[in-house]
């Protein structure tokens, strides 16, 4: 996945001309063939969605994705070809990018379990009504997309990963922990707490800053206690 002079954090569109980049068999190799084919995707989502949806497949398995702020879905697609045991996944997000048609294309075509098991709702998060068993996940939720996508999936008591961004630090108590460190970390450290507080088991991780330097993971799966008082 490495080239000297290859950002993975770029948000320069892959495309045809990238195919040449991702000659092997691998997994992450078919998947960006298949990106680059359909035109649409940022280099810097693709890398995003591989590393969130790894670490979340190596706790997690089975379950609907709902995957928030989604896009054109590609989270979704990734967390479903990485665990064919998830029945399904739903795309959340209020403003559909047109273009999310071409790359369901192409992923169908590499990966034809995928028909008609990724859907998408033009909608906000509130409008969905989550399920214990769900895996509710979102990449770059920006501000307080990531406090809503946390309070709404330990409401349900829903298993849960989040990859936060642009951090309105006056619009949270830091819990007075930015003497010790930045404010965004600190707001990280206070969201990982506060799930833990609701009887959440927490997986706290990064993925490579080449990628991204907003790059925390946060990761949680009800107790099995918590699950019983719900």
């Amino acid at each position: 996945m490495d080239h000297p002079t290859f950002s993975p954090g770029s948000r320069s569109r892959l495309t045809r001309h990238d195919l040449g980049r991702f000659p092997g068999l691998t997994l992450f190799d078919r998947l960006a063939r298949a990106i680059c084919v359909a035109g649409c995707l940022p280099r810097k989502e693709l890398y995003e969605a591989w590393e969130l949806a790894r670490r979340v497949r190596r706790l997690f398995r089975g379950g609907r994705v709902v995957d928030v702020g989604g896009g054109h879905g590609l989270l979704a697609n990734v967390m479903l070809v990485l665990d064919d045991s998830s029945p399904s996944a739903i795309v959340v997000d209020a403003a559909v990018p047109p273009s999310h048609e071409k790359l369901r294309q192409v992923l169908v075509d590499a990966w034809p379990r995928l028909d008609g098991r990724v859907s998408f709702t033009g909608c906000t998060l509130r409008h969905v009504a989550l399920e214990p068993s769900d895996v509710v996940v979102s990449s770059h939720a920006c501000g307080s997309l990531t406090d809503q996508v946390l309070t709404r999936a330990a409401d349900a008591g829903a298993r849960v990963a989040v990859l936060p961004c642009c951090h309105a630090l006056d619009a949270v108590d830091d819990r007075g922990l930015r003497g010790w460190m930045d404010g965004p970390t600190a707001m990280d450290a206070v969201r990982a707490l506060a799930l833990q507080a609701r009887g959440y088991r927490i997986w706290t991780q990064t993925i490579p800053a080449g990628i991204t330097p907003k790059n925390r993971v946060l990761i949680g799966a009800p107790l099995p206690a918590a699950r019983l008082h719900r």
